[in-house]
């Protein structure tokens, strides 16, 4: 069960590579961002799939060569109750990666929480930044 979580996150980072087709395969038609971070308002008002891809298609258009990876384990929490479909959470740190104006690497790193139901993310905590409130600019 535990490798279902891993994969969901794996499957997330790769959402947020550029494949956004996953957002309708991953995300449930229904859910919350809540993004403790700088410059990432716009991710607020977000609650459906389409919604996601489009401004994840928008993030790879302002940060050219934005790269998302996953670092260290994955700590997941995972049910499934009565046989149904797998429900719970799985923690895991990354670090994202982008050119800056001046074409310099800009690195940032934070953690995703993922809260799935059904097999489907249903809610994500994402915190990076620091107390300084370092931007993703």
């Amino acid at each position: 069960m535990r490798q279902f979580g891993v994969e969901l996150y794996d499957r997330w980072t790769a959402l947020w590579n550029g494949d956004t087709g996953l957002a309708a395969e991953i995300m449930a038609p229904e859910f919350r961002l809540r993004y403790a971070q700088a410059g990432t308002e716009a991710f607020d008002d977000i609650r459906h799939p389409a919604q996601l891809s489009a401004a994840i298609a928008g993030w790879h258009r302002q940060r050219p060569g934005l790269r998302f990876t996953a670092e260290g384990p994955a700590v997941v929490d995972i049910a499934m109750p009565d046989g149904a479909a797998p429900q719970g959470s799985v923690a895991r740190p990354y670090l994202a990666s982008f050119l800056n104006e001046s074409g310099q690497t800009v690195s940032r790193s934070g953690t995703d929480i993922l809260t799935f139901i059904g097999g489907r993310i249903t809610e994500v905590w994402s915190v990076s930044s620091g107390a300084g409130g370092r931007t993703f600019s």
